[in-house]
């Protein structure tokens, strides 16, 4: 009973972390596209 509960409870971190992670990395690539369209508005004056 205390192995299934641990193994239940340690799929269910490893599925959170990966919810984490995918959000990370969108907010990331959201980021990075910011960042990259602010420098060519940026560099398009000169």
């Amino acid at each position: 009973m205390a192995a299934n509960t641990f193994s239940s409870t340690r799929s269910l971190k490893v599925r959170s972390w990966q919810r984490c992670s995918k959000q990370v990395r969108e907010r990331r690539a959201r980021l990075y596209l910011i960042w990259r369209c602010t420098v060519m508005l940026l560099c398009w004056h000169d």
